[in-house]
């Protein structure tokens, strides 16, 4: 008897529910008749909604979290160069529900990488960061991914060591922060400490997406890394030999390296004429700022066919 009065209670509540959700959303649309499917999206005060939502204030979170999720999908396919509603967007769902955590997490991917895989506001996603860790002081996640975006997007490794030593005192964080705050204040933006840093998201996150972005990162620095210790070493062979090398296996006969090397997909390195050293397929390897073709410029862009 107990057990059916409880589930009349939870259907009530539930029904309850939808109808608040069914009012606040017949509002929204009265207020914007004319509008695209964009403009629907939002309405500029976050305020209003507060007043609107009918006391269902997280369950209308949920859905312009939803929204957001939609609306950054959608650009994102199609190779948008411009989220101009990605930040009301969260801006209005961590106004209704301050605890709304992925919205904080993985809204401030979505905005601070650079267009067209975000928004390329990395300051936006700091004031969403900041605003996240007022209202839930006590989430670690938050600060590292503060000390993230200072890091990658910003390069303040000052700032971004702070975020990270301050997530480290939170009871619960992992270990890693710690080492992090400190080879960031010390060393910051040096190989070693990135790859630290991008193992440590890769490590930690459950989002597949973010892995994969982060796998891409970790393989980049490989490859700029090994570049430069070939470039060092065909100095050296110049010193030693005064000559340049013919080819890299050269400086496996001349004593200077013990073998030569491969990239992460698995193609040697190639030297071409004048002594620059060049991966395999570039386009194959996003984010590598060493070993690309002559004249090619670093990019930020991923135009690889890898998943």
């Amino acid at each position: 008897m107990i057990r059916l009065h409880s589930k009349h209670t939870v259907t009530l509540l539930l029904l309850a529910s939808f109808a608040g959700s069914v009012i606040t959303l017949r509002q929204l649309d009265r207020m914007r008749p004319h509008a695209t499917l964009e403009e629907v999206l939002y309405v500029p005060s976050p305020a209003v909604l507060d007043r609107l939502s009918l006391g269902y204030n997280a369950l209308l979170a949920d859905v312009y979290w939803t929204r957001v999720v939609q609306y950054f999908g959608s650009r994102h396919a199609a190779n948008s160069m411009e989220y101009k509603l990605l930040y009301p967007l969260l801006d209005i769902a961590t106004t209704l529900d301050p605890r709304l955590i992925p919205a904080y997490d993985f809204g401030s991917v979505f905005l601070a990488q650079k267009a067209p895989q975000g928004a390329g506001d990395p300051r936006a996603a700091v004031r969403l960061l900041e605003r996240g860790i007022r209202q839930n002081p006590r989430e670690w996640r938050l600060y590292q991914d503060l000390g993230f975006i200072y890091y990658v997007e910003l390069k303040d490794y000052t700032a971004a060591g702070k975020a990270f030593q301050q997530g480290a005192m939170i009871p619960g964080a992992h270990p890693f922060l710690q080492v992090i705050a400190a080879r960031t204040l010390q060393h910051g933006g040096d190989y070693q400490t990135s790859e630290l840093l991008w193992r440590s998201v890769y490590e930690s996150s459950n989002d597949s997406s973010i892995r994969k972005n982060a796998l891409k990162h970790l393989r980049a620095l490989q490859v700029d890394e090994t570049v430069t210790m070939l470039e060092r070493a065909i100095e050296l062979f110049k010193t030693r030999y005064r000559r340049s090398p013919a080819s890299l296996k050269e400086l496996v006969s001349g004593g200077v390296i013990s073998n030569v090397p491969r990239d992460p997909r698995g193609y040697f390195y190639e030297l071409l004429p004048g002594g620059h050293v060049q991966v395999h397929d570039y386009i194959e390897l996003p984010y590598i700022t060493k070993g690309l073709p002559p004249g090619q410029a670093p990019s930020d862009f991923d135009l690889s066919s890898n998943p």
